[in-house]
Order: structure tokens, then sequence, then C-alpha cells
């Protein structure tokens, strides 16, 4: 299989998987929205998402290519290996920005 098939099929994974955590409405983006700026998966709403499904990874060559890519968003590398869960990757100021907004809600 090649990289851009595995990646499509990465997307569409990652996505069923934020509809199943209930975004409903998560979707690959490219072949929608077109562009180079476009997430790969849409349905986080302001979240820019990275998506990467390999085995070997170069998270900050991810990160910054999530970062150029996200005009108004925040960015973030959803990654896996296989046989490995799904992570995500955002810069500390953005993780901190987000758990206050969650813990405000307290």
């Amino acid at each position: 299989m090649n990289s851009r098939e595995k990646g499509a099929r990465g997307e569409r994974e990652l996505a069923e998987k934020l509809r199943q955590y209930g975004y409903g409405d998560a979707r690959r983006g490219q072949q929608f929205r077109g562009g180079e700026e476009s997430p790969d998966v849409l349905g986080l709403p302001g979240i820019h998402i990275e998506c990467k499904r390999v085995e070997k990874l170069n998270i900050y060559d991810a990160m910054d290519q999530a970062k150029r890519d996200a005009v108004i968003s925040i960015p973030a590398v959803f990654h896996r290996r296989n046989n490995r869960k799904w992570l995500v990757t955002m810069e500390l100021e953005d993780f901190m920005a987000l758990y206050e907004k969650w813990e405000e809600r307290l």
C-alpha cells in the first residue's frame, strides 16, 4: 500500500473514532475543502488536525506542518502506529489554554 492510501485510510479511521466520541460531523478534510491549509480531518472546531498513520514519525516535522497549515486553529498532530492507540501531540501553551478552559467548567 502506498503512503497516500495509508494516509487516507488513517484519516478515515480517525474521523470514525471522533464520530464514536460524539463528533458526528467528523470527516476527511482534503477532499471537501481542498487546499494545503485544510486539516486532514474536520470535526473538532478550533483544532487543526494533522493526521499521521505511520510507524516512524518525526513529530517535530509533523508539528511544524500543522503549525504552518493552521490559520486560526490550534495545531495538533493525531498519530498512531500499527497495533497502538491514537495519540495527540500539541504545544504545551496550547494544551494549557485548553486545560484552563476545561478547568473553568468545573
